[in-house]
């Protein structure tokens, strides 16, 4: 069972990474908008893979409760590492 949850959440977030639409054009009217946007992006992949991995690990560890309790540490732990490299300038 705990093979087949990790299976099934790698699975998910390796889909959802690489899922990207294709006709997709954003324009921007500045650079500032362009780099406050590449911003948002970065925090959103930063908690994302973290809260991935800390359900990956926490299903591992502990099942289903293990999971949820998981993501939601790794979530915490990728918003802090977020604000490190934002506060040292790497966007």
């Amino acid at each position: 069972m705990r093979q087949r949850l990790l299976t099934a959440v790698l699975s998910g977030g390796l889909l959802l990474s690489a899922a990207a639409p294709a006709g997709a054009v954003t324009y921007y009217r500045s650079h500032h908008q362009y780099v406050k946007h590449k911003r948002h992006m970065k925090t959103a992949k930063r908690v994302g893979i973290g809260a991935v991995g800390g359900a990956a690990i926490g299903a591992l560890a502990g099942g289903g409760k293990g999971a949820g309790i998981g993501a939601l540490a790794g979530a915490g732990a990728g918003a802090l590492y977020d604000r490190h490299e934002k506060h040292h300038g790497h966007y």
